[in-house]
């Protein structure tokens, strides 16, 4: 067994049944995603369109891509038709825009709402104290059937990157609390609101811990 397809045997052991491995992909060569696909890999994620864009027509067509970087609304148009998952929508007007987008292809995009929580200002997201505005804009938008392209199926975040545990431990506590109340004040009817994305290579297994439904793990599968 190569030690790619070794890798994800061994943080596939790790995770529940109620936790999905996405594999992602960002600066990998052609050669060692496909040691993924060979080892049963089927979702898998970029942070740029372009990459995501240049990923999917090399590689067999049965994979789920999904984005989990910055999207600018300029770039929606590219990965509309095919994308599996956004995991980063951080406005409303990005949501609009993706809406407009599957509406176009006649279908639903999967979207998760990006929460910032990290102590990194370089990382994207909406506050946690803006929130309660957004969802609410959103709930009317879903009241008036203006969101018939996008499906909203949860929350994505990233703790800071740091080796103090503990602080991850209380950022991943936070984000749980949010996504409990965010669900049962807007989404506790919703079927698809049930995903919470958060966990990478360094600190997935804390993730775990805290209820998260997707793990975005890279350096811990190629290393």
């Amino acid at each position: 067994m190569n030690r790619i397809a070794e890798n994800i045997r061994r943080i596939k052991d790790n995770l529940p049944p109620s936790t999905q491995l996405i594999v992602v992909s960002k600066y990998r060569s052609i050669e060692e995603i496909e040691h993924c696909y060979q080892a049963g890999i089927r979702v898998m994620a970029e942070n740029r369109v372009q990459a995501l864009l240049e990923r999917k027509e090399s590689l067999p067509q049965d994979i789920q891509w999904h984005l989990i970087g910055h999207l600018q609304t300029n770039k929606v148009k590219y990965i509309a038709e095919f994308i599996s998952m956004i995991h980063s929508v951080d406005s409303l007007k990005l949501l609009l825009e993706i809406n407009r987008y599957g509406l176009q292809f006649h279908r639903k995009i999967p979207v998760l709402i990006q929460v910032h929580i990290a102590q990194e200002e370089s990382k994207f997201g909406l506050p946690p104290n803006e929130l309660q505005d957004f969802f609410k804009s959103v709930k009317s938008l879903l009241i008036e059937n203006t969101l018939q392209g996008v499906e909203i199926c949860g929350l994505m975040s990233m703790a800071t990157f740091t080796d103090n545990t503990e602080q991850i431990r209380s950022e991943f506590a936070e984000i749980k609390g949010i996504y409990d109340r965010i669900k049962s004040e807007f989404f506790s009817q919703s079927k698809e609101f049930k995903e919470l994305s958060i966990g990478m290579s360094g600190d997935y297994k804390i993730a775990i811990e805290f209820g998260s439904t997707l793990v975005r793990v890279g350096t811990a599968v190629f290393e």
